[in-house]
C-alpha cells in the first residue's frame, strides 16, 4: 500500500486540515500564518486584506507575461462548518489518514481543493512554465455563512477591482461516477419568515382571528409547493435537485404556555429557487398566499439573493472552451450542472463575470457537511495532476 503519509503534497493538506477554522466565532491567524509560508515557498507574493474587520481575504498571485489581461482567479474558503466530534469515527481535525483515506472536516468542502491549487503551481514553476494571464488563489471568509463579509464585500473593493479578474474556478462536488461535473449556475437563496399575528387568550375557547389557523394556511401552501418539486424528480430522473424549487420548513416560532393561545406565530423556510422561476411573480405569490391566509400575515427576507444568470457554457465563452478542451484531452466525460446549494461564485458572476464549479474528484460520494467527512487521498493527488492541464489552458486563452 502506498505510504501517503510521507507524500510532501498529502503532509502539506494534512496541516491546513489541522487548522481549526470552524464556525463560530474563527480566529483565522493560523489560517493566514500557514496560507503565507505557502506563497514563500511559491516565491510568489501575498497581499491580505481586510474589507471587513477580522476576515481576512488572502490572494497569491503568479504575474502573467501580459499582466495587462483580464485574469483568472482559483478561489477557495478557509472556513469550514461546525462538528459533531463524539459522531466522528476520528478526530475531525487530526486529518488522520485509514487505508489510504484522509479524514477530516473540510477535506471535501474546501480546504482540499485550495492545497490542489498551490500544489498544482508549485508543479508548473518548477518545470519553468510561465503563463500568459497573471494567476490569483484567493482564500475568503465565511463562505459557509453566506459570504456576505467575505467574498460578498471583497468583490465591492478597490483591491478586487485592481485584479481585473475574467475568469473564476470555485467549489464544486464530487462526482461518484466515472465523470466530472462543473457547475455555471446556482438556485437564488431566499430565506423567508412569514409572521402570523392573532388574538391572544384563553387555550380552552375557540377564539375568531386565530394565529394557528393563520399559520397552518401558509404551510401548507409551501409544502404543497415542496411536493410539486418532489414529483417533478420522481417523474423525471434526468433532473437533479438543483433543477427544480426547494423548500424546506426550518424555523417554527412562538407561544408562551401551552394553554394560551399565542399573540403571533412565525415559520421560517429555506427556499431555493430553480432558475427557470420568475423571481417577481413568485415573490407575488407569497404576498397572494399571506393575503388569504388572513388579516396581518406578513412576511420577511432573512436571506434574499437576487437572479443571477449562468456562465454561458458554448462557443461564445472562450474560457469555458479552454476549460472543456482540457478536460477532454484527459478523456474524462464531462456533466454540466446547476449547483445545488450557493458557493461564492454568485458574487462573481453578479459582476458580469464567468465562473465555473469544479472539484476534480470522480468516483468519490459527496460528503460536504457530514459526520466523518473523507477523501482517498489517491483522488487528492490525481487532482493536482488535473489542474496542471487545467490551470495553463485557462492562463493561456
Amino acid at each position: 500500500m502506498t505510504d501517503y503519509a510521507n507524500d510532501p503534497a498529502v503532509s502539506n493538506l494534512r496541516d491546513y486540515l489541522r487548522i481549526r477554522s470552524v464556525h463560530p466565532n474563527i480566529n483565522y491567524d493560523e489560517c493566514i500564518a500557514y496560507l503565507r509560508r505557502q506563497a514563500s515557498e511559491l516565491g510568489l507574493p501575498v497581499q491580505v486584506y481586510e474589507v471587513v474587520p477580522k476576515k481576512p481575504v488572502l490572494v497569491i498571485t503568479w504575474e502573467g507575461l501580459e499582466p495587462s489581461l483580464p485574469s483568472i482567479l482559483l478561489n477557495s474558503h478557509m472556513d469550514v462548518v461546525p462538528v459533531f466530534e463524539k459522531s466522528w469515527i476520528y478526530p475531525p481535525f487530526e486529518a488522520r489518514i485509514v487505508d489510504g483515506v484522509i479524514y477530516a472536516r473540510g477535506v471535501q468542502d474546501m480546504k482540499t481543493t485550495g492545497v490542489q491549487y498551490i500544489e498544482a503551481v508549485k508543479r508548473l514553476k518548477n518545470k519553468g512554465i510561465r503563463l500568459k494571464r497573471t494567476l490569483h488563489l484567493s482564500f475568503v471568509p465565511d463562505e459557509e455563512v453566506g459570504g456576505g463579509n467575505g467574498m460578498g464585500e471583497f468583490v465591492k473593493s478597490e483591491h478586487y477591482r485592481s485584479m481585473n479578474v475574467g475568469f473564476a474556478l470555485d467549489e464544486g462536488l464530487a462526482s461518484p461516477d466515472d465523470s466530472f461535473v462543473v457547475y455555471n449556475a446556482e438556485r437564488s437563496i431566499w430565506h423567508v419568515k412569514v409572521i402570523c399575528p392573532g388574538k391572544s387568550g384563553h387555550g380552552s375557547l375557540l377564539l375568531p382571528d386565530n394565529s394557528g389557523e393563520k399559520i397552518r394556511y401558509i404551510i401548507d401552501k409551501f409544502m404543497d409547493l415542496r411536493k410539486e418539486s418532489k414529483t417533478k424528480l420522481e417523474n423525471d430522473p434526468e433532473l437533479t435537485t438543483a433543477d427544480v424549487t426547494s423548500v424546506n420548513l426550518t424555523m417554527l416560532n412562538g407561544g408562551i404556555q401551552s394553554n394560551v393561545i399565542p399573540e403571533k406565530l412565525s415559520v421560517t423556510f429555506d427556499l431555493r429557487l430553480a432558475l427557470s422561476v420568475n423571481v417577481v411573480e413568485f415573490e407575488n405569490m407569497m404576498k397572494q398566499w399571506c393575503s388569504e391566509a388572513g388579516d396581518g400575515v406578513t412576511y420577511e427576507f432573512l436571506q434574499k439573493a437576487d437572479h443571477v444568470a449562468p456562465t454561458r457554457v458554448d462557443d461564445s465563452n472562450p474560457y469555458w472552451v479552454a476549460f472543456k478542451a482540457a478536460v477532454d484531452k484527459l478523456k474524462v466525460p464531462l456533466k454540466v450542472r446547476t449547483f445545488p446549494a450557493g458557493t461564492d461564485s454568485r458574487y462573481i458572476r453578479e459582476l458580469g463575470v464567468s465562473a465555473l464549479g469544479f472539484f476534480p474528484y470522480r468516483h468519490t460520494r459527496p460528503a460536504l457537511h457530514e459526520h466523518n467527512e473523507s477523501l482517498r487521498a489517491s483522488v487528492f493527488l490525481d487532482g493536482i495532476t488535473v489542474y496542471e492541464d487545467i490551470i495553463p489552458a485557462l492562463a493561456n486563452v
